[in-house]
């Protein structure tokens, strides 16, 4: 085993606290990855502040360095700059996982904490440390060109907008609607505006059309507004909702995504 630092919370009401405590050695597919920066999720906070199974050392979303490599890695050297996000591992048989779609790995994918080792059935403990070890398949070279801690969060609510916008081929001609414009929407508009694709952002807030242009949309919709929610009746292709928003826009007859960390579950109105 190899030794980490990092930070636990031991119940739901204690603050986190510095522990010192096991790696695993790496097998023959890992890489281990000096951690540099950790983004913080709401989950991390749900996750330390609810009861649930502790302790926890939370982390999902992180960068950082390869530090040493399994002898069966050919894809990465010590030094190479990478990135993790939610999920570590998965079982790599089923359908989902044969075409890259891991996130819906039927026997669920490995999460990055909180999860149970598909090897030696250890929780999984989270990137709140100086160290973490992963099986290779999901570890991704990260440009170094990019501020890494501007990186580090894109691996949770980056990717789970990015992951459906590729999906369902969003581009120019594309009428992209967005439903809010906090962690995931606002990285939806951004994400969307760049592929080329329209882009309209539903607030139940006027006061934010401002800061929705801005961030790249080209139309505003305050939810509210019955007349203008019906004037766009059938006028999207496709729309984005955060995990806790649920918008209705009646009869659009489009796919609607629900997004919810790296996975995201379709609907049809």
């Amino acid at each position: 085993m190899r030794t980490a630092t990092g930070y636990r919370a031991v119940d739901e009401t204690a603050a986190l606290e510095r522990w010192t405590f096991d790696r695993r050695d790496l097998r023959d597919d890992d890489v281990a990855v000096r951690v540099t920066y950790c983004g913080v999720c709401h989950t991390d906070l749900h996750s330390t502040r609810n009861p649930g199974d502790f302790p926890v050392v939370p982390g999902h979303e992180f960068v950082g360095e390869v530090t040493e490599i399994g002898p069966g890695v050919t894809d990465f050297a010590v030094g190479d700059a990478v990135a993790v996000g939610n999920i570590v591992d998965s079982c790599g048989r089923c359908d989902m996982c044969t075409v890259g779609q891991e996130n819906f790995c039927r026997e669920f994918p490995t999460l990055t904490y909180g999860g149970r080792d598909r090897h030696d059935g250890i929780t999984t403990r989270g990137a709140y440390s100086d160290e973490y070890v992963v099986r290779d398949r999901f570890v991704y070279h990260r440009p170094e060109n990019l501020d890494p801690a501007a990186v580090a969060p894109l691996m949770c609510a980056g990717i789970t907008v990015w992951e459906p916008l590729r999906r369902w081929n969003v581009g120019p001609g594309v009428r992209l609607g967005v439903a809010g414009i906090g962690g995931l929407g606002h990285l939806a508009v951004k994400l969307g505006r760049a592929l080329g694709a329209e882009v309209t952002v539903f607030t139940t807030s006027a006061g934010k059309a401002a800061d929705a242009k801005e961030l790249g949309a080209h139309h505003v919709v305050v939810s509210t507004d019955d007349a203008a929610m019906n004037a766009l009746a059938g006028g999207l292709d496709l729309i984005i909702l955060g995990r806790y928003l649920w918008l209705l826009l009646v009869n659009s007859g489009c796919p609607f995504l629900v997004t919810y960390k790296s996975m995201y579950f379709v609907h049809y109105l």
